[in-house]
């Protein structure tokens, strides 16, 4: 039997890996850290959100402003905001997969759990813009709606939901996005685009700072 002093130190420790195991261990540490945020994005990808949100937002503020009366964004700024939007999902897709791999049982089904809880809360908070359009509902209040309340929905629901799952992060950023969205109802059917606009972009870009800066941290401890 080949005798090494390391292997009779872990031993008296009680540890069963040598200091190559346990090297290979604080690897597997890290990357499980580093994966912990990737269903939740890289930050390049909360700065492109933060490039849609200030775009999208902001083309439809200039195609609005000076309306008399309102009548709502212009075809080319719901466009250029699809397109965007588009982007984003099948980026969003692409992250959610390569997040998955070698992710099973109760972690992948609590993700599928919270992609799907919003998309029912947003598809619901935009499906009653159909019957307040019927009704005849007056151009501020029409205004109003699209750019804030189911951003404000949406938070509010995402953030009571990552709150009871102590998803700290997940929390904190739908929290600010609700925030966001209560203060844009005070800007008028038009600056609601506007100070949407600048406040998903900050937020996005707060939260691509802060994925930033646990990531550096892990690599520094790698």
């Amino acid at each position: 039997m080949s005798y090494t002093p390391g292997t009779a130190a872990a031993a008296e420790n009680g540890c069963g890996f040598d200091p190559s195991q346990a090297a290979a261990l604080l690897e597997q540490a890290t990357g499980q850290a580093r994966r912990t945020f990737m269903p939740f994005g890289p930050p390049l990808l909360w700065a492109f959100r933060a490039v849609i949100g200030l775009v999208a937002c902001g083309g439809c503020w200039l195609s609005v402003r000076g309306q008399q009366p309102y009548s709502g964004p212009g075809g080319w700024a719901l466009t250029v905001a699809f397109v965007l939007v588009a982007v984003n999902i099948g980026w969003t897709a692409w992250v959610i997969r390569r997040g998955g791999w070698g992710v099973s049982g109760p972690a992948q089904r609590a993700k599928r759990a919270w992609i799907g809880a919003t998309v029912v809360a947003l598809a619901a908070a935009y499906a009653v813009m159909a019957p307040l359009y019927h009704s005849g509902t007056s151009h501020p209040v029409w205004g109003l709606y699209p750019a804030s309340v189911p951003w404000l929905i949406v938070g509010l629901i995402g953030a009571a939901v990552a709150t009871a799952r102590r998803d700290w992060l997940r929390a904190g950023t739908c929290l600010a996005i609700a925030l966001v969205a209560a203060a844009a109802g005070f800007g008028g059917p038009a600056g609601a685009w506007l100070i949407m606009g600048i406040g998903l972009g900050a937020v996005a870009l707060g939260i691509a700072g802060f994925i930033a800066r646990q990531q550096r941290r892990s690599a520094v401890w790698s």
